[in-house]
């Protein structure tokens, strides 16, 4: 879809009366950083615990927009974030594609069907219209862009190309993703056929949130971390570049590679405007890798909102000081543990908005 055609095209929504996250992404002045967490909607809340128990599962949640937009907006409610997240899931892209998943309690992702082969590629849907196919996660933007009235932003997301290739191929979870490695090696072009029927399919995705509102874009690469820098350079620079380019003219876009700091030097080179890291990555290593042309976004590791409040505001100072006073989105270096206690992470983010 051509940029213009995109924007025009967007419905009036109310003017933001927060948005200090678009201004930092674009790297104009703040003045404090924006916060915000992943995972911030979900199982640390009791009111996320409530909703869900009215659903038959996860994914019933998921694919219900009013439901799903009111667990978007409670972290905004109640933990006073300054940007919303569309609460969904980076699996909707295997599914739209033709690939069902099942999410077990405790065991994770399941993929009753698996791509293993070109005759196996023969089977997905190459024309992904998101407003068919993923249509439920559309309307729960529409509903949620009402819903906030403009309090804050609104963040959309897909998972990168390489982490949805890795479950279309795995089937489930992994520790090393050995398997989808090892197809890199032995059926190259399946592995490129593959992920850019991946790639167009999460660009018509991400296009389709900006429509409907998304006021920035997130793409995860969950599993990046286990690519070395030459395979990275040759299956996925090239289609995150795309998507980038894509989707950067449009809003602000976010990649986050977790346990992707040996790839910072090719990831600054992408049109994205921020750059997340991961709780094992120095901030001030990441700045000189990166240069000022980015605001990077991160990185507290979550496991220190199991501590005590004086110890959680002093490593946010911390993790504050470190990323310095530019360019900068505080956020943790990683999603928010399912039984953290939502008081502490209040005081995470009221530590980082008690910094201007």
């Amino acid at each position: 879809m051509e940029v213009q055609s995109l924007l025009n095209s967007q419905p009036e929504h109310a003017p933001l009366q927060n948005d200090l996250l678009l201004r930092a992404a674009r790297g104009e002045a703040v003045e404090r950083p924006p916060v915000w967490l992943m995972r911030q909607a979900g199982r640390i809340l009791p009111e996320y615990r409530a909703v869900r128990a009215k659903m038959g599962g996860f994914k019933d949640l998921v694919e219900s927009p009013v439901h799903a937009s009111e667990v978007t907006i409670q972290p905004v409610d109640i933990l006073g974030v300054d940007a919303a997240i569309i609460f969904s899931d980076i699996l909707v892209i295997p599914e739209a594609m033709g690939l069902p998943y099942e999410l077990v309690e405790k065991v994770g992702p399941r993929f009753p069907d698996v791509v293993r082969t070109v005759q196996d590629l023969k089977r997905l849907r190459t024309n992904v219209d998101p407003e068919v196919h993923l249509s439920y996660v559309l309307d729960a933007i529409r509903q949620t862009k009402r819903d906030l009235a403009g309090r804050v932003p609104l963040i959309g997301f897909c998972g990168a190309p390489w982490t949805i290739f890795c479950y279309m191929v795995e089937g489930k979870g992994s520790k090393d993703w050995a398997l989808p490695r090892r197809l890199l090696w032995e059926q190259p072009a399946f592995a490129h056929s593959l992920l850019d029927s991946i790639t167009e399919a999460s660009i018509a995705y991400l296009q389709a949130q900006v429509k409907a509102g998304a006021d920035l874009v997130q793409i995860f690469d969950s599993w990046a971390g286990v690519l070395s820098d030459g395979l990275y350079a040759e299956f996925m620079m090239p289609r995150l570049r795309r998507m980038c380019d894509a989707l950067s003219p449009l809003v602000p876009v976010t990649v986050f590679a977790k346990g992707g700091a040996h790839l910072l030097p090719q990831l600054a080179d992408l049109s994205c405007h921020t750059l997340g890291l991961d709780w094992q990555t120095d901030p001030r290593k990441a700045r000189q890798l990166v240069g000022e042309e980015k605001t990077l976004q991160g990185n507290l590791d979550p496991s220190i909102l199991y501590a005590s409040p004086e110890v959680i505001r002093k490593k946010t100072q911390e993790m504050l000081s470190n990323f310095g006073t530019r360019r900068h989105i505080a956020n943790l270096g990683h999603g928010v543990y399912p039984d953290v206690d939502p008081e502490h992470v209040k005081v995470f983010v009221e530590t980082v908005q008690k910094s201007a």
